[in-house]
């Protein structure tokens, strides 16, 4: 593969029906907004591109039930949306928009040259017809009873009750949602993208990178999620996919004889990252085509999971098919977020609303952005709680960052005027505890770039936080504030390390929380920074003003985090209540009564797993590190590795039997056992605590 001169990154096009909620948010287009952050600040030539999706069915369902016009709806939620990204600094190069005639007219272009290289095929179908509404019914416009579940409320493309795709024809007493009549079948021409033609070239993209004989990606950097979600669809063969749809909202299909039909959302959605790139190239004066055609050109795609198939499989497809175009080199997919307990669901409420928070939280974009970074669901499902939110906001931001840059500000203008002190000549002592800590600081600003470059953000986030951890163990270690009168030069020396720290915190915690980054740097005097300013001497210079202390976050109180649960619990209907899963299988019988002097020989303690890798030629082993409030995190080994991925562990809590004999493994002596739950059908399942723990917290 040759490297790369510029990438693309795209971020999924919103759907402008409604709002953007928290799950939004960590699920793309933070991580996109990360990641290209990291690389404009290390001087790499990269677009960013995004827009509002205002095609489909369901913005004419919603214009309807609120008895206005889809334009009106999209109207409305594009602006919604566009000032949130950017009250939450997601920083596009361009905001577009599929409603627009530029986009009207590349998706035409696009269709008509797939079209002309006989990329479609044409197909009859029998599809349900209103005969009251006189129109052909798109997906959303039909619902039924789900033939999986029961569900009464299916959609004729998806039950959202059991997550079962369906096909209007699958529905049992199907209705239009129009009129409630109940539809008929009529035959309706439509093309088609025979996606089973690809099946051969797109099985060894996929899993091998390579295209035409050329090593397109390596297939080794994409998540296991995507490649499996992929793989999946593969080994079931790839299916004939209709490119055109019965509506009278959307792109029109450019043909003879295609009145009423408008392209599908899924042809018409992803080529929008293109119409964008276009309208931006026409805004600078410049051209669009390097952005897409040139082979020294990286595409990268951030998605949710529920669109991975569409951006690995269909719409690369169609790149190939249409001719000229690069295709993705990755598309690091995250999984889903939820919310308190439970699925966040925009039809129940139970979300909170990108546009409301920052209502409600005005200038505290940055403690929602380091929170959900904090816990984006890389390789799993993850979890936002308010207290977790205000655990992180109090416990790290506050008494990390802010504690380390207010204590060196405040000696600072105390002792020296609001002036960058003067280094003194330190001791074999002093110099040694200096030379640590800087051997300690220069390998961190790189460690996060290339986490960042591996889209492992929160190890990045980790890392980058520890150039603060870093900061405040030398604050503490020198004690600055009871030196001024005895050692003045050794306190010259500490605070100007202490500027030195301030600094590379601006830089690296700058693609996570770019509004204090900003604040950091003006109070520092200095201007924009690049990755290569992190730890670089003469950046700050003896003599020069700084500014005033400032407190860069606030301790969130409980009732504050209160009153968001009662929120949203008030303005969500009740939950369903979850089912109990039954065992098909016996569980085990019981096991001989024990004394409770027996159990209390245990030791069980909370422990955080910070990494966890596999063990060579150990099918089901992998080895754990496990914090539990040790000097050095415990080295456990356990036999969980056909349950978990080991790049999903980091971070999770478990409970470790902490006096458990040391047991050696291949090779790997493993000092404790992680306690597991097994259900009749053998999956394994954590127990841990319900609410994060302090390492080292006794179970008992």
């Amino acid at each position: 593969m040759k490297a790369p001169a510029r990438t693309t990154v795209t971020a999924a096009l919103p759907y402008a029906n409604g709002p953007l909620h928290i799950g939004h948010i960590a699920g793309a287009y933070l991580p996109a907004d990360i990641y290209v952050r990291s690389m404009r600040a290390r001087g790499k030539e990269v677009l960013f591109i995004c827009g509002s999706d205002e095609h489909g069915a369901a913005i004419t369902l919603r214009a309807l039930k609120e008895g206005t016009t889809p334009q009106a709806i999209v109207d409305k939620y594009h602006a919604i949306i566009h000032k949130a990204f950017q009250d939450l600094g997601i920083a596009f190069d361009i905001y577009h928009r599929t409603s627009a005639e530029l986009h009207r007219q590349t998706s035409q272009e696009f269709f008509l040259q797939l079209h002309a290289n006989g990329a479609f095929t044409e197909q009859t179908e029998e599809q349900y017809y209103d005969t009251e509404a006189k129109q052909f019914l798109a997906d959303r416009y039909i619902t039924g009873t789900c033939p999986h579940c029961g569900n009464p409320g299916a959609y004729g493309d998806q039950c959202e009750k059991c997550g079962s795709a369906l096909s209007p024809k699958e529905l049992i007493d199907p209705k239009s949602t129009l009129t409630g009549s109940t539809p008929e079948l009529r035959p309706t021409k439509h093309w088609y993208l025979p996606m089973e033609r690809s099946q051969e070239w797109m099985q060894e993209w996929i899993n091998t990178g390579m295209l035409d004989g050329v090593q397109q990606h390596d297939a080794g950097e994409w998540k296991p999620q995507v490649l499996g979600q992929c793989n999946s669809w593969l080994k079931e063969g790839l299916r004939p996919r209709a490119m055109t749809r019965d509506l009278d909202w959307g792109v029109p299909v450019p043909l003879p004889g295609a009145e009423g039909k408008v392209l599908y959302v899924w042809l018409d959605a992803p080529i929008g990252y293109i119409s964008a790139t276009k309208q931006w190239a026409l805004d600078h004066g410049t051209e669009w085509e390097k952005w897409w055609k040139a082979d020294d050109t990286r595409l990268i795609h951030f998605i949710g999971k529920d669109n991975i198939v569409f951006h690995a499989i269909i719409f690369p497809i169609l790149l190939k098919q249409h001719g000229g175009y690069i295709l993705p080199q990755n598309v690091p997919a995250n999984e889903f977020l939820n919310l308190e307990g439970q699925k966040l669901s925009t039809s129940r409420n139970w979300a909170v609303w990108a546009h409301e928070y920052v209502e409600r939280w005005p200038g505290r974009q940055d403690e929602l952005r380091y929170a959900l970074a904090h816990i984006l669901p890389e390789f799993r499902d993850s979890e936002f709680t308010w207290k977790d939110f205000q655990d992180k906001n109090n416990n790290e931001l506050v008494a990390i960052i802010g504690n380390f840059v207010q204590r060196v500000f405040v000696l600072c203008n105390k002792y020296y005027g609001g002036k960058v002190p003067e280094p003194a000549p330190s001791n074999a002592q002093q110099g040694e505890q200096d030379t640590v800590l800087w051997a300690e600081l220069s390998a961190l600003p790189d460690k996060v770039a290339a986490d960042i470059d591996k889209f492992r953000f929160r190890d990045a986030l980790l890392n980058a936080m520890n150039v603060g951890r870093l900061g405040n163990k030398y604050l503490t270690d020198t004690e600055p504030w009871k030196l001024e009168k005895t050692d003045p030069d050794r306190v010259r020396t500490v605070l100007f390390n202490g500027l030195r720290i301030t600094a590379a915190l601006a830089v690296v915690l700058e693609p996570f929380m770019p509004f204090t980054a900003e604040r950091i740097r003006r109070m520092l005097n200095v201007g924009e920074l690049m990755w290569g300013d992190a730890l670089r001497e003469g950046l700050i210079v003896p003599g020069a003003a700084i500014g005033k202390p400032e407190h860069l976050f606030k301790p969130i109180g409980d009732a504050e985090i209160a009153a968001e649960v009662e929120r949203l619990k008030a303005h969500a209907p009740a939950a369903p209540a979850a089912e109990t899963p039954k065992a098909d299988k016996p569980l085990p019988e019981a096991k001989p009564l024990i004394q409770f002097d027996d159990f209390a020989k245990l030791a069980l303690r909370v422990g955080t797993i910070r990494e966890a890798e596999k063990v060579p030629k150990a099918d089901k082993l992998l080895k754990l590190s496990i914090d539990i409030g040790e000097a050095q995190p415990r080295t456990v080994l356990s036999g969980i590795a056909e349950h978990f991925v080991p790049e999903e562990l980091a971070g999770q809590q478990v409970v470790l039997v902490a006096n458990l004999a040391p047991r050696k493994m291949r090779g790997v002596e493993s000092q404790g056992m992680v306690l597991m739950a097994e259900d009749a059908d053998g999956r394994l399942r954590f127990v841990r605590p319900t609410e994060a723990m302090t390492p080292g917290s006794e179970v008992r």
